[in-house]
């Protein structure tokens, strides 16, 4: 089970060496706007300071449900009731289900509880519909993932999912998961490092002009380069890894050498970055999509956990996995005859 990530000593050793910490458009000002004399504040060599723990937890969803394909915004009184009934359903989650043994219960989950501040009905914003553009082949995979997923066949530990393997689940950063949706940002002069809680990974982004590596060298998530346009930092990946053959939770964010990335963080007031992302792949996007996804470092205000991150440890004693694997051989035994 993974907890809220806590640097081991290397760990802490390692950033330190690399990244001493300074001293020193908008989702959430959907909701609350900063005063008109609020100026970013800046680190000790002048750019703009997004270090901190921030979450992305949100109920709104990355599509828009078919159900409010003609709404783009919820009412208050409609986001009142969405959440409501969301509150509910985690209730009714913990109920046991005989011959259903579960997953994790609500007391190891810490997903958002409100809508964003504008109660947008997804977090798309283009295309207008909030839909991921799909191509064909696109969504022929997705479909196939969808088929898949959860269901098996289980014959490799390759057949579940890149989190179930305790590897990834892709970029960019979404409120998919239930849990662990925290993200740490370090600056130092040219260089900035974001912390994701989910995986422990990490992205070691250069900000001093420096060019990708060369096209024959990919990554599972990416080579990151940062630039800063004005007060927002724009962060172009490239050289994805050929990873299509494995099983993603969300297909539309596994990796391959076709995915182009760019991803937006703009600090709009002292608690919120809006983070926004363009994706671009004509092999499984008609056209680029967008996404705004509002960051916080205020948990409290999106319902889950305050605090410092914990240690995430998943590939020691992965127990799901080796038991989904035993599962599957238990119920081919209980399928063949005995001789």
């Amino acid at each position: 089970m993974s907890v809220r990530h806590l640097w081991p000593i290397a760990a802490i050793m390692l950033v330190m060496a690399v990244l001493p910490l300074s001293p020193a458009q908008s989702a959430e000002a959907q909701s609350s706007q900063a005063p008109d004399d609020w100026t970013p504040p800046r680190t000790a060599w002048g750019e703009p300071d997004l270090q901190g723990i921030w979450t992305n937890a949100t109920l709104t969803p990355v599509e828009r449900p078919n159900s409010q394909s003609d709404k783009t915004v919820l009412t208050a009184e409609e986001a009142a009731a969405f959440e409501t009934r969301s509150a509910a359903q985690r209730e009714a989650s913990d109920r046991f289900v005989l011959g259903n043994v579960g997953a994790y219960n609500q007391f190891w989950m810490d997903g958002g509880k409100t809508v964003t501040g504008d109660r947008r009905t997804s977090l798309i914003v283009d295309p207008p519909n909030g839909k991921i553009p799909w191509t064909p082949a696109g969504r022929e995979r997705l479909a196939s993932d969808s088929a898949r997923y959860g269901v098996g066949p289980f014959d490799s530990w390759e057949d579940a999912d890149t989190g179930e393997r305790c590897l990834t689940d892709g970029l960019p950063f979404v409120p998919l998961q239930g849990y662990n949706m925290n993200y740490h940002i370090l600056q130092s002069p040219g260089w900035v490092a974001i912390i994701n809680e989910m995986f422990h990974e990490y992205r070691m982004i250069p900000v001093d002009g420096r060019g990708h590596v060369p096209s024959d060298i990919d990554q599972l998530l990416g080579d990151a380069r940062g630039r800063w346009e004005g007060d927002t930092l724009v962060v172009e990946t490239t050289n994805f890894s050929d990873k299509r053959h494995f099983l993603w939770r969300a297909t539309w964010r596994a990796a391959r050498p076709s995915l182009h990335l760019i991803e937006r963080f703009t600090r709009v007031d002292d608690e919120t970055i809006d983070y926004e992302f363009t994706m671009t792949d004509p092999d499984m996007f008609t056209r680029p999509w967008t996404a705004l996804v509002p960051m916080t470092t205020n948990q409290a205000s999106r319902g889950v956990t305050s605090g410092p991150l914990f240690e995430y440890a998943c590939h020691e004693g992965n127990y799901g996995l080796l038991n989904i694997m035993r599962g599957a051989r238990a119920q081919e035994g209980e399928k063949v005859p005995a001789p």
